[in-house]
């Protein structure tokens, strides 16, 4: 079986597992923990998508860290972009407020509390 996944790179990723866990109203598929608590590898169900987390380790993040992940909820989910753009607006760098686009009926673009560059949308 092949499977997608975003997978993210964080400092303070038990902090980070628990917020995602409760921003997305996710699922925890896996959790496997270094021996300092921080996490090796955990993937959560946001949704049917797959978010991968892991302990950022080096002083400066991976090349390639100006990614953006983008979920999809479709047209009637309004309430879970809802929900999630306020768990993660707390500490969040907005650069799209929670509005309808002309692509979209109610999206929103932040970089979160972690460093990590979201585009939520139905």
């Amino acid at each position: 079986m092949y499977r997608s996944m975003f997978q993210i790179y964080v400092k303070n990723s038990a902090n980070a597992l628990e917020f995602y866990q409760k921003a997305f109203g996710a699922k925890t598929v896996c959790v496997h923990k270094n021996s300092d608590g921080t996490i090796a590898h955990a993937e959560l169900d946001v949704h049917g998508q797959t978010l991968a987390l892991t302990e950022l380790t080096q002083d400066k993040p991976f090349a390639g860290n100006t990614m953006q992940f983008c979920l999809h909820f479709g047209g009637e989910n309004e309430e879970i972009v809802r929900k999630i753009f306020d768990a993660l607006k707390d500490g969040a760098e907005i650069h799209y407020p929670l509005n309808p686009c002309e692509w979209s009926p109610l999206m929103f673009g932040l970089i979160d509390r972690f460093g990590v560059n979201w585009c939520i949308f139905v």
